[in-house]
Parts: structure tokens; C-alpha cells; sequence
């Protein structure tokens, strides 16, 4: 297999681990990425989110989210340190534990965690799930960029695709080249779009019922002279996580804003307002920094996984909404046996 060339549109998490397991199975594999892979740009939800690899709520959401999520966590211990062996980079796979305080529906949440084999312990009217792992994102990728150098995978960074249109696969059904906006041609034999909420702008003219928008999160980042967590908190869809050097994320919003990345001062406020309530001792720490980033939002948290339904050399890995890290090196696994 190592004379077929993939190229892999977009390099997030998702297409990033995409290209690993790709480069392992000995394909000839170029990324492409808009912007710069790791990089810190606002906009791209891989370095900007909090990385919890864990579903948050999951007796809300379909057994297929469930499932991709569970066993993409159960999959990042041996990923994070093959990585850190590999390259020396600690993308910080810590199993901190997450603390889920009221309101939630403790039977619900309960019956799940006994049916699926989560330990979870009550700790007053709190559910304490101690087996709940998180992964410093922008560590994550800048690892798996050092990787995918290592071992030969051409990276195409600031360059961006136009979108795919009829004539570059024709009657035939099989997408030969893919032009950038450059005016430089790209030619594979497999094409696997990985570009998050960007997926449906590339894909638009070709899968009309790709339902993907994108949804900005808002985060803070705290720094502290003392730790003050030891473990991730969640309540009211805000959660809260510590990081090894003393750093605290909090976060994070939810708003339907298309493709605008800008931060707002009323959101900062009500952040901190939610931030302050859970934690009183940040009542006067700084904010350090204030960013958005662009999730790629789905119907149910359910991405797409598979092939094109009218290019049969087009694949699609996409639209993970909030669990696209959490769900990366499973999504990756499913969608290079489908290739392979």
C-alpha cells in the first residue's frame, strides 16, 4: 500500500491522528491545513478547547456518541505516550478525575455510569468520576505535528481548498485532483476531509445534507500562584480545569455566531461570574487570556464518518461538535479501516 497517496483536508486533532494511523497502515499521506498545524489561531477548536476526554453528560446523548467517545478515551493513555516517547513532547494525558455538581439527573446519570462500567461515587450531591481523563490540547498537536514530520507525512500548511464542485469528479464518481485557491492542483487517490466547521463550506455544492455550522466557545485562562484544583469541575454546562504548571481553564459558551471568532466583554464577565461561584478563591485572579474557538456543530453530537455517497475515493471525518478531541483516535481507527 505504500505507493497510494492520501491527502487529508485539515489538520486538527481529528485529521492530525487521522494522518498517524494513516502513515502507520504505510500510506503516502499530505495534510493540508488553512492555517498554520498547531499554531495558536483563534478560530480552530483543536488548540482552543479544554480537553476532557470524556463525554460530559453522557446519559443525555445517543449511544453512538457514547460509544465513539468511551472508546476514544480508552484509547489516549497509549496514544499520549507513544508521542511522548516518540517526539518528547508531553501532551499531559492526566487521569484528574471530574467532580459533576448539581443540578443533573442523578438516577440517570447513576443507571449510565452502572451500565457502562464508569466508577462513580457520591460525594454529598455531587458525583465524583474518578476515572474521567483530560489532555493539554495545544501540547496534543503540536506532538502529533513532530510526529507526522518524522515520519515523512507532508504537511501543506496555509493553504486552503477551494470548494469541490461537479467537474473535478465528473459521471465517474472519482475525485482525480482538488484545486487550492493558490491555483495549485492537488492530485491523490484517496481525499479525507477532516476541516471541522469548515467541512461544509468545502463540501457544500457536493453533500447538501451535511449538517455542520459552526458554534464559538468562549474560554478563560487563569494562572495561579497556588494550585487551587486538583480535578476537573463541571456544573451547568461550565467546567473548570486544572493544569499541571498552575494554569485553570474555564468555560466554556455555546453560541450560534457563524464563522466569527471574536470575543465579548459580557461574556468575559459572565464567565467569571460562573467561575468566582464555584471556586470563590479567583475572586481577584487575573485573567490571563480570553480566546473563542469554532466547534463543528452537529444534530445530537453525532459526527460523519465514512465515504461520500456519490465519490467513492472521498472520505469524511467531521463534524465531532464538542467531543472531536475525545472522540479523535477512535473516529481515526473507524474511518482508516473503511479506507483500508
Amino acid at each position: 500500500m505504500s505507493g497510494n497517496h492520501v491527502v487529508v483536508v485539515g489538520g486538527g486533532i481529528v485529521g492530525c491522528t487521522t494522518a498517524m494511523l494513516l502513515r502507520q497502515q504505510g500510506w503516502q499521506v499530505t495534510v493540508v491545513e488553512r492555517n498554520v498545524i498547531a499554531a495558536q489561531t483563534s478560530g480552530e477548536a483543536s488548540w482552543a478547547g479544554a480537553g476532557i476526554i470524556f463525554p460530559l453528560l453522557p446519559w443525555f446523548y445517543q449511544d453512538a456518541v457514547n460509544a465513539l467517545a468511551m472508546e476514544g478515551a480508552s484509547l489516549y493513555p497509549a496514544l499520549a505516550d507513544q508521542l511522548h516517547r516518540e517526539t518528547g513532547i508531553d501532551p499531559e494525558c492526566i487521569r484528574s478525575g471530574m467532580m459533576i455538581q448539581p443540578p443533573f439527573d442523578l438516577e440517570a446519570a447513576l443507571a449510565w455510569c452502572s451500565a457502562n462500567h464508569v466508577q462513580a461515587d457520591l460525594n454529598g450531591e455531587n458525583l465524583w468520576l474518578p476515572e474521567v481523563l483530560q489532555v493539554r490540547n495545544p501540547r496534543l498537536l503540536q506532538a502529533l505535528k513532530a510526529w507526522l514530520i518524522q515520519h515523512q507525512v507532508e504537511l501543506k500548511e496555509q493553504t486552503q481548498l477551494m470548494p469541490l464542485s461537479e467537474p473535478e469528479f465528473g459521471e465517474q464518481g472519482v475525485l482525480k485532483r482538488w484545486q487550492t485557491t493558490s491555483g495549485e492542483t492537488l492530485e491523490a487517490d484517496i481525499f479525507i476531509v477532516t476541516s471541522g466547521a469548515w467541512s461544509f463550506d468545502l463540501l457544500k455544492q457536493t453533500a447538501l445534507s451535511l449538517e455542520i455550522k459552526p458554534m464559538r466557545g468562549q474560554m478563560l485562562l487563569y494562572q495561579l500562584s497556588q494550585p487551587v484544583l486538583d480535578h476537573i469541575i463541571y456544573r451547568d454546562g461550565f467546567y473548570m480545569v486544572p493544569r499541571k504548571d498552575g494554569y485553570l481553564l474555564a468555560g466554556s459558551t455555546l453560541e450560534d455566531v457563524g464563522f466569527d471568532t471574536g470575543v465579548t466583554e459580557a461574556m468575559r464577565v459572565e464567565m467569571q461570574a460562573k467561575a468566582e461561584a464555584i471556586l470563590p478563591q479567583l475572586k481577584d485572579a487575573p485573567v490571563v487570556k480570553h480566546w473563542s474557538g469554532l466547534r463543528p456543530g452537529t444534530p445530537h453530537n453525532i459526527p460523519t464518518i465514512g465515504q461520500h455517497p456519490h465519490i467513492s475515493n472521498l472520505y469524511l471525518n467531521t463534524g465531532h461538535f464538542r467531543y472531536g478531541v475525545t472522540m479523535a483516535p477512535a473516529s481515526a481507527k473507524r474511518l482508516v479501516a473503511l479506507v483500508s
